[in-house]
C-alpha cells in the first residue's frame, strides 16, 4: 500500500493522507461495480487494501444518497479535495499501478468491466 500510496502523492501531486483514502474509496467502487474475480485479484496484490477499503466505507448511507457507482465515488473524492483533473491522474495511476501488479490483460478486463471506467484509462 505505501508504494501505491508513494506514486500516487508523487505522480498526481496530492497529500498521502488524500492518496490513502482515494484508494479505498476507488478499490471499494471496483469491488462493488467491476468484475469481482479480477478485482479481488488485484486488491490481494495490495497490502493493506482491505483496511483502506473499510476505512473508506463510513459514508456508505451518503454515496447510496448520491446514487451510488461512478458519480458517487466522483463526489467522495471531490469532498477529499480532488478536482476532476486530480481524480482523472489518480485513476490513471492507480490503472499503471495495477497493470504492474496483475498484468495488462486483467487490469483492462476490470476498466472495461466497470461502468463508465474506461473514460479515466
Amino acid at each position: 500500500m505505501d508504494e501505491l500510496i508513494g506514486r500516487l502523492a508523487s505522480k498526481a501531486g496530492i497529500d498521502s493522507a488524500v492518496a490513502e483514502k482515494t484508494v479505498g474509496i476507488v478499490l471499494g467502487f471496483l469491488r462493488n461495480e467491476g468484475p469481482s474475480d479480477k478485482v479481488q485479484a488485484l486488491i490481494d496484490q495490495i497490502p493493506g487494501a482491505e483496511a483502506a477499503i473499510a476505512a473508506s466505507s463510513g459514508n456508505a448511507g451518503f454515496a447510496r444518497l448520491m446514487g451510488g457507482g461512478l458519480m458517487a465515488v466522483g463526489t467522495k473524492l471531490m469532498a477529499l479535495g480532488l478536482s476532476m483533473s486530480e481524480i482523472q491522474n489518480v485513476a490513471r495511476e492507480l490503472f499503471r499501478f495495477g497493470r504492474d501488479k496483475i498484468g495488462a490483460d486483467q487490469m483492462g478486463e476490470i476498466i472495461s468491466g466497470t461502468p463508465g471506467l474506461s473514460q479515466f484509462a
